[in-house]
């Protein structure tokens, strides 16, 4: 099974349901069948580098709504996060251009540490507060999952893997996809947003049916405690 998922790192509903599906493939017992890819998307392409706004002016000034009423507003979003795991910061956040992030994850993918960077670039946003369209912090979140800080270097210092991130924008535009996450499974089911994690739940079991996939076994106890095999026995 093949879930591919369109989403922005400085969009908060984006990590919520990047956790629900994660959670979900593991109360399904599908997590080790199923390849997830990411896609990017950019809510805001304008937005600088790094800013001195906090998020709730940027809320204020986007919506014409009151620095009270923008706080207000990101109150339900931070206990929704909360119910997943994830401790928002928003009082310490600030709006970012996120281009360079997803080149970054591009370029992670195609050396086998895509899920790896994808994760460590949202957390370092919105749990760490770190300002991610930065190149220097960018490096540091690279190297701190393994990879190489020269090889970043040269990615980010040009434009190495932009065509990829604007494909993935594109052919969101093509699919009709207006909002992130967006999440496409098998290239046949689609669900838009942070579902509940039931939905994401019912999802994989039904396609999971369709393609006549087994749920892999959930391991009871210790592994390999008191068992025979090829003629030896151990305790």
């Amino acid at each position: 099974m093949k879930i591919e998922v369109w989403s922005d790192y400085v969009c908060p509903f984006c990590y919520i349901g990047k956790r629900e599906l994660e959670n979900a493939l593991e109360k399904t017992g599908f997590k080790d069948q199923v390849e997830v890819e990411f896609k990017s998307y950019q809510l805001n392409p304008d937005a600088p580098a790094t800013s001195e706004q906090s998020i709730y002016e940027e809320l204020a000034e986007k919506y014409g709504i009151s620095l009270e009423q923008a706080k207000a507003q990101t109150e339900g979003v931070k206990a929704r996060a909360q119910e997943v795991g994830l401790a928002y910061d928003f009082e310490h956040m600030n709006p970012a251009n996120t281009f360079k992030a997803h080149r970054l994850a591009k370029y992670a993918e195609s050396v086998g540490k895509g899920a790896e960077m994808s994760e460590r670039l949202m957390r370092a946003y919105f749990v760490e507060t770190e300002e991610i369209g930065l190149t220097n912090i960018l490096v540091d979140l690279a190297v701190e999952v393994g990879l190489d800080r020269q090889a970043v270097e040269d990615v980010l210092n040009d434009d190495t893997f932009a065509t990829d991130v604007i494909t993935d924008i594109q052919q969101a535009s093509q699919l009709g996809v207006r909002g992130v996450p967006f999440f496409v499974i098998n290239n046949k089911y689609a669900i838009s947003g942070a579902q509940p994690g039931e939905v994401f739940e019912n999802a994989v079991r039904q396609v999971a049916e369709e393609d006549g996939l087994q749920p892999s076994l959930k391991m009871m106890g210790q592994e390999g405690t008191g068992i025979c095999s090829d003629g030896k026995c151990e305790l």
